[in-house]
């Protein structure tokens, strides 16, 4: 009896040990790690890093553009600084709600995930040790046991079929239970990552709020302090006519920017296809010499084989070796001294001299848009924010010239839409027009939106029609609040009337 009770204790030890032993892996989870940089810090970096570059390059455009300026004394530019900063702040404030969106949504999914590994994980470890208990009930009889107990063969065998089976069955849940583990403790990381990530962005967020809020204070002093001299500068017809030059100059040089970056992105794409055909047909080439060196190494084995059986026959003289004589397009073939058996491997050829590869600030600015898309949308545009029609485009703007555009009356803060599909030239501070955006839409068109409180999308990213591009302003020292919209083709502004629905 006394064997008894201490079988069962030593069992439940054990059993006790096995548990622990597959649940250790929990107890070191992640809350123990030192604190590393989450996946989004690394991904904006590398993000920063080519919008940087991208932009060292539309800022170098727009100081060629403003060396010719002659107004050195404009009040506009006294506010460029503020106005840039409030766009700055808000484009920030919008990225980081809809990262914090996705983080959130990705870290429900995971709680969701941890709760349903957790109810698995719990439903195996239950299913291992009822295994356990009922295998130490029947007796924990091994294998040696059973085969030495002169018992009946049938019966000997039907139990050890039955053991096996139950071996088995317990070694699939232990692999199962332990890569359930791993998921587990995986998925703690990835919940870990996604907290400090939403830690990061509230933090950058209470960042971004206090510099826009000091932002704003400081272009409300200026607008005080500057409005008289804003409204005389307004009614000057030299410094519209001025606008206007920066605006087709800046235009002209954005479009031979684009043509310069699709060459070097369609170099690029030659490059790739080169790379790829290169690598096909070396793989090609390594297949071919490897096949025929295997078919040599099984010719030369045959032939020993051969020769040594005819040499094996009583009376025999010793067979000389069939010459197999090479194709002239083939070298021929020389076993390796060392083990004649193993193929030789052919001689790898050299890989063609890689070619610089283009940075992505190079390719950043060529068209998404296929040429003539934006042709066919002709009269079928939206307008690209609600609000009233104040200014045509041919109208007389006072004594000065007339609008290459048109001035749509809106509320500040009223999201500006991007009219077709295409990509982000230019999204800085322009004089005259304020926080600025340029849209690339192929076939040399370009959409332009002036005027912007907030500018909502960076130089080199694509967008669809619709999507939001900018928040209603009246930057740039223009007294009403809505958005100048052009539209242009070669470089030349066109009525856009015809094209969008206003």
């Amino acid at each position: 009896m006394m064997q008894f009770f201490t079988r069962r204790a030593g069992a439940r030890r054990g059993l006790s040990l096995l548990l622990a032993a597959l649940l250790a892996g929990l107890a070191a989870g992640p809350a123990g790690a030192a604190p590393r940089p989450t996946e989004r810090s690394k991904q904006k970096q590398a993000a920063e890093t080519e919008r940087n570059a991208l932009q060292q390059k539309l800022t170098a455009l727009k100081r060629d553009i403003s060396k010719t300026e002659s107004a050195k004394d404009d009040a506009a530019d006294t506010l460029a600084e503020s106005e840039e900063a409030i766009s700055n702040a808000n484009r920030s404030l919008r990225e980081l709600a809809a990262e914090q969106g996705e983080t959130n949504a990705r870290l429900q999914q995971l709680g969701a995930e941890h709760a349903r590994l957790q109810s698995v994980t719990a439903q195996q470890k239950q299913q291992l040790a009822k295994l356990l208990r009922e295998q130490y009930v029947a007796g924990n009889e091994d294998r040696i046991k059973l085969l030495l107990s002169g018992d009946n063969p049938n019966r000997i065998n039907r139990e050890l079929q039955l053991m096996a089976y139950v071996s088995q069955a317990q070694a699939r849940l232990l692999e199962s239970l332990r890569a359930n583990l791993k998921a587990v403790e995986s998925n703690q990381a990835e919940a870990q990552n996604a907290k400090d990530e939403l830690e990061e962005i509230a933090q950058e967020e209470r960042q971004q709020k206090s510099v826009l809020e000091q932002e704003k204070a400081r272009r409300a002093g200026l607008l005080s302090q500057l409005s008289k001299k804003l409204v005389a500068q307004r009614k000057e017809a030299g410094d519209l006519e001025r606008d206007e030059q920066r605006m087709s100059g800046l235009i002209e040089r954005l479009n031979k920017l684009i043509e310069e970056q699709a060459r070097a992105a369609a170099a690029e794409k030659k490059r790739q296809e080169q790379l790829a055909a290169a690598r096909a047909a070396k793989a090609k080439a390594d297949a071919e010499a490897k096949a025929l060196a295997l078919a040599r190494a099984k010719a030369a084995k045959e032939e020993r084989e051969r020769l040594a059986q005819q040499n094996r026959k009583p009376g025999a003289k010793p067979a000389e070796p069939r010459v197999v004589e090479p194709k002239p397009a083939e070298k021929p073939f020389k076993p390796d001294p060392i083990d004649a058996d193993e193929p030789k491997v052919a001689a790898r050829t050299p890989e063609p001299a890689p070619q610089p590869a283009a940075r992505p600030s190079d390719i950043a600015l060529a068209p998404a848009a296929p040429d003539g898309a934006f042709a066919a949308l002709k009269g079928q545009m939206r307008p690209p924010v609600a609000g009233k029609l104040a200014a045509r485009f041919g109208a007389r703007r006072g004594d000065g010239p007339s609008w290459k555009g048109v001035f749509i009356r809106s509320g500040e803060g009223a999201e500006v839409h991007a009219v077709a599909g295409g990509r982000v030239v230019f999204a800085n501070w322009l004089r005259g027009f304020g926080n600025l955006i340029v849209i690339d839409h192929g076939g040399q068109y370009m959409s332009v939106y002036g005027f912007n409180e907030s500018l909502l999308k960076r130089p080199g990213d694509v967008v669809r029609a619709g999507d939001p591009i900018a928040a209603v302003g009246n930057t740039g020292g223009n007294e009403e609040t809505g958005l100048y919209f052009e539209l242009r083709h070669q470089g030349r502004a066109f009525d856009p009337a015809g094209w969008v629905k206003f």
